[in-house]
């Protein structure tokens, strides 16, 4: 009898045992799968344009994101742009894919109007340029490229300040980031000797970004003879230009006149990266329609960058939207929308 009671109650305590422990498994597999991750910030721009939206106070202004607005504060879309939707459903044009590097009608419309018309790059095939998801897609794509094939030190050099999404963008493609002097804040202008003595520490084969015109946040830049001395300065140094021209057209309401700095340095004999946007310039936010432009040394080394730009982007998005881009070449490919533009 105390034999049997002394098995009971090892049993029993066995059991309990097998008890807490299957508790615990099922425990640990009922816990949420994400019951970890960590409630990030909102996003500094576009968290304003949140709250704006849900601000219910008449006088509210909203001072997140910019976009053309008409005098209600509705989004205003530019004629050019509803004359060019037109045209494009009178062609009836249909919903395919477009080319991973998509539409090159696009991309030469896009590099032109960087470049210049009839520029000797797209005249002679040296340019690998390819439509991407906006100004924030084509400076990932630069990015990703840079940190895979880029012959020296993957650390790219940031204005103080810059855009606040370029240092995610570039730590993301696996980049180091440093910065410059950009700004002097006792005078609201642009601090030309504190950029060109940073310049000058730079390590040789490094890249630095640049704003090609209307600088992020700023809307400082550099004068013509300031972008000339910098040009010089980057050549000797062996640096890689990066150009983000998000406003071209915005700083100065001439689109030849805000690509100076880009087709200046091109003169200089630099090869560069450039990022272009038309969500500003076209008022085209939601369309995402952008271009990344590589200038090479050669028509054979432009077609073996764009084979490995077209491998970069096909597992990322596979191919760009279409409707925006649509949009870009028949304004731009249309000398009379253009003018209207």
């Amino acid at each position: 009898m105390a034999l049997s009671l002394k098995l009971c109650r090892v049993s029993s305590s066995y059991l309990l045992q097998v008890g807490r422990s299957t508790a615990a498994l099922t425990n640990s597999r009922n816990k949420a799968w994400w019951a970890d991750v960590e409630q990030g910030p909102p996003d500094v721009i576009l968290g304003v344009s949140e709250a704006f939206k849900k601000d219910t106070d008449p006088n509210k202004i909203n001072l997140g994101v910019g976009a053309y607005r008409d005098d209600n504060g509705k989004p205003y879309v530019l004629p050019s742009v509803r004359r060019a939707e037109e045209i494009i459903m009178e062609k009836n044009t249909d919903h395919e894919y477009a080319p991973i590097g998509g539409f090159a009608e696009f991309c030469t419309e896009a590099a032109n109007l960087a470049l210049g018309d009839d520029n000797e790059y797209v005249k002679n095939g040296l340019n690998a340029t390819v439509q991407c998801i906006s100004g924030t897609g084509s400076l990932r794509i630069g990015a990703a490229f840079l940190a895979k094939y880029f012959p020296g030190t993957k650390l790219i050099h940031l204005p103080k300040p810059s855009w606040g999404n370029h240092t995610p963008i570039f730590k993301h493609a696996g980049l180091e980031v440093g910065s410059y002097t950009y700004y002097d804040k006792s005078n609201c202008g642009f601090d030309f000797q504190g950029t060109m003595d940073d310049i000058k520490k730079m390590p040789e084969k490094s890249i630095i970004l640049l704003h090609a015109c209307a600088h992020n946040p700023t809307g400082v830049d550099p004068k013509v003879e300031q972008w000339k001395e910098m040009s010089k300065l980057i050549k000797e140094k062996n640096i890689f230009p990066f150009f983000d021209m998000a406003y071209q057209g915005f700083a100065s309401s001439d689109c030849n006149t805000d690509a100076f700095a880009v087709r200046h340095f091109l003169k200089d004999g630099h090869q560069l990266l450039l990022a272009q946007s038309f969500a500003k310039n076209m008022g085209l936010y939601g369309e995402r329609a952008g271009a990344m432009t590589l200038v090479c040394d050669s028509k054979e080394e432009a077609a073996r960058t764009m084979s490995q730009i077209k491998i970069i982007i096909r597992p990322m998005y596979s191919s760009p939207p279409i409707h925006g881009a649509h949009i870009v070449k028949t304004v731009l490919g249309s000398p009379e929308l253009k003018q209207q533009w």
